[in-house]
């Protein structure tokens, strides 16, 4: 299962994927019952800010079921031909993000890039990856519905912000000129992959629909990525060797 040339060239410019109905069946049908159910019976309203931050349903983050929808259902190949000839390091967690129905009051991301400066990290953590994976588990495809929201190409600005403007340590996510954008909505159905460049920032905002909206999101990280995180925020084709050609001139 691969990407085709036209899809490469969209990651290059926009930063962002979809691929539609990729997880059905038996692999989405139970991943979305063990959700539920934890949702159903488990969820704590206490630690809703907590679960925000950082994963609903901790408890299940390594559970087979979730895993599958990595593993059993083609996006781990697809991950791995994003990076080719590289190989991505194993996925062994997954985490769950649920923005609740009827506009319930819960926390709001800004526009920002995961793992870095995070309110729940020490200024000088950096919990980065390549890129992100996010399968759509339940909710409305509308904008307004709990929606991510990316702004396409911001991966160019970013890496530009962090060359130039940043020091690891320092609070700030983002340049001004982005945090002050809303955003393009990702529309997407039960079923559906999202692949996202790590660099590009997004937020979510809240759900005014009636159903939660629930995804699953696999980090993907090059194998080295270890090595190559601090530099890779300046140079957003650093792990993509086979994408590095495809990038416009000027924005390596």
């Amino acid at each position: 299962m691969t990407w085709s040339d036209d899809e490469r060239r969209q990651f290059v410019d926009d930063g962002v994927l979809i691929r539609r109905g990729l997880v059905h069946g038996a692999v989405l049908s139970k991943a979305r019952a063990l959700v539920g159910g934890w949702l159903a019976e488990v969820y704590d309203p206490a630690r809703l800010t907590a679960y925000t931050e950082r994963s609903f349903a901790p408890e299940l983050e390594e559970h087979p079921d979730l895993l599958a929808l990595y593993r059993r259902s083609g996006l781990a190949e697809l991950a791995g031909d994003l990076l080719r000839p590289a190989r991505p390091a194993p996925v062994t967690r997954a985490q769950i993000q649920i923005r609740l129905p009827h506009g319930a009051q819960q926390p709001v991301k800004r526009m920002h890039v995961d793992g870095v400066s995070c309110p729940h990290l020490e200024p000088r953590d950096l919990r980065t990856f390549t890129f992100i994976a996010g399968v759509v588990l339940e909710g409305s495809a509308n904008a307004d519905a709990g929606a991510l929201h990316y702004v396409p190409g911001g991966h160019y600005r970013m890496a530009d912000y962090f060359a130039t403007d940043w020091v690891l340590g320092q609070p700030t996510q983002t340049p001004d000129d982005i945090d002050a954008q809303d955003g393009t909505a990702l529309t997407a159905e039960p079923g559906d992959v999202v692949v996202m460049h790590h660099l590009v920032p997004h937020r979510v905002g809240i759900n005014a629909s009636s159903t939660p909206r629930v995804m699953a999101y696999f980090r993907v990280s090059h194998a080295q990525h270890p090595d190559l995180a601090l530099r890779a925020l300046s140079d957003p084709w650093l792990e993509y060797p086979a994408l590095a050609a495809l990038a416009r001139p000027g924005t390596v």
